[in-house]
């Protein structure tokens, strides 16, 4: 491979010349990007599977599902985002007309992580490119197989001088940080979050943080307890824990706990039957085994009990899907994103109680409330703040493509997916035409008596 320098100096030269690619042009790239997806359905199975036992269901629905809606979403409305938009001009410059346009970024980075690592790189990349950028795209290594079919995949597709993959460990990125991107999409955890935004300061780039968090899931004591013990069990273990929106604890009201607890354990023997071995994914790597096993060990210290699951296979790097119980909310536990496999379930009394420890720790990434009440989610919506928020439901709000998804400070910067994507990958550059008349040439110098009188009266007018 090129060095990094050579790369970044080829889309550079190459950048005002895709800027202004017209939407056709554009359109017709991200056909054939899903052309090629499609093509490499199997491919992207294996990798997957070779990388953490993702099984073809949960790639399907949630890697290349996804992609392709996200393509297609872009693909029928690019023409209207690209046309520029007609903005109201005030009485105070008569004379004029104003446009809003969307003009590429330039060079953009795009770094993606490793929980559902071809989705995260490709759909960042679909907003770069409808937006007309030329990008670099460094996935995670410690998803290899799928880092080395992105790079595969997106040669086949895209110029060199226009998208290029550059592989690597944690040094390629460093090095990558160095370079004056025009702007930098990320997605991972807050502590790299925190790096990357010190290496865009020092050229100035703008950044999208595509972080995580605790997102808590509340049940209160008018939830239907059937389908919110359904709903969070799947959001929850999904990809073994390994997402950004999955419900990482579940504070339930006192008066329906045990209702809730027995309602887990009739959805558990629905998922997983009476296997002592569910089959889920494993864990990505032993690191973050590691990690699990210990925090698991914590919590059941602290007083926690394990209601379900709980077994673990170091050699394989699994762990069962785990319910944990009497969860105290100063628990270690509590104080750390799980990101994986593990669901503490807390009790509470008042709504005080939710709201008070939401907003006393870092602003979620989600939030998930379960109840009938117009009241309790009003006041739950009113009292704390998230980066996004389903009600009787978790993790599907990213569905919607007319959504932005993202965070809020430590859960993240920007947002992204549909035009809010065109939007983070674009300028929106604010034009005023000057028509022959301008009533400000009445207000120019030299100042005299009856301008300072006209300067007033304008004032008074307008105010």
């Amino acid at each position: 491979m090129s060095s990094i320098s050579s790369i970044f100096d080829n889309l550079q030269k190459n950048r005002w010349r895709i800027s202004q690619t017209n939407a056709q042009e554009r359109i017709e790239k991200l056909k054939n990007l899903r052309k090629h997806i499609l093509q490499k359905r199997y491919d992207i199975y294996k990798a997957l599977h070779d990388d953490f036992q993702k099984n073809e269901v949960e790639i399907e629905l949630t890697e290349i599902q996804p992609t392709v809606a996200e393509i297609n979403f872009c693909m029928k409305r690019l023409k209207k985002w690209m046309k520029p938009q007609r903005i109201k001009t005030p009485m105070m410059l008569m004379g004029t007309k104003s446009r809003l346009r969307y003009e590429a970024r330039g060079v953009v980075l795009i770094i993606s992580p490793w929980n559902y690592p071809f989705h995260l790189a490709v759909v960042p990349l679909i907003s770069a490119i409808a937006a007309g950028n030329c990008v670099i795209v460094k996935p995670s290594e410690v998803t290899p197989h799928t880092s080395h079919l992105l790079c595969e995949l997106i040669s086949q597709v895209f110029d060199k001088n226009e998208v290029c993959v550059v592989e690597g460990d944690v040094s390629i990125c460093q090095e990558l940080l160095k370079f004056p991107f025009d702007h930098i999409f990320f997605t991972g955890s807050g502590r790299v979050g925190k790096h990357i935004m010190r290496a865009a300061a020092e050229n100035l780039s703008s950044i999208t943080l595509e972080l995580g968090g605790k997102s808590p899931a509340i049940v209160d004591k008018t939830a239907s307890i059937k389908s919110a013990a359904q709903r969070i069990m799947w959001g929850k273990f999904l990809n073994a824990g390994q997402t950004c929106v999955a419900p990482d604890y579940v504070l339930v009201h006192k008066e329906v706990h045990e209702m809730f607890i027995a309602a887990v354990k009739n959805v558990w023997k629905k998922f997983y039957g009476e296997s002592s071995r569910p089959e889920v994914g494993q864990i990505v790597s032993e690191k973050h085994w590691e990690r699990l096993a210990t925090m698991l060990d914590e919590v059941i210290a602290d007083g926690g009990k394990v209601v379900l699951g709980g077994q673990r296979e170091c050699n394989h790097n699994y762990l069962a899907p785990t319910i944990v119980r009497d969860v105290s909310l100063t628990a270690s536990i509590m104080k750390q994103e799980i990101f994986g496999p593990i669901l503490p379930i807390v009790t509470y009394e008042s709504l005080d109680e939710v709201t008070s420890f939401i907003c006393n720790n870092d602003k979620p990434l989600a939030v998930y409330i379960f109840s009938h009440s117009r009241g309790n989610i009003q006041r739950i919506l009113t009292n704390t703040t998230s980066g996004g928020t389903c009600v009787n439901n978790v993790a599907i709000h990213l569905g919607n493509p007319h959504l932005p998804f993202g965070g809020v400070n430590a859960s993240g910067i920007g947002n992204y997916h549909g035009f809010h994507g065109f939007k983070t990958f674009s300028h929106a550059r604010s034009i005023l035409y000057q028509g022959p008349f301008s009533g400000l040439s009445f207000i120019y110098p030299p100042y005299r008596e009856w301008t300072k009188k006209l300067a007033r009266c304008v004032t008074n007018i307008f105010s």
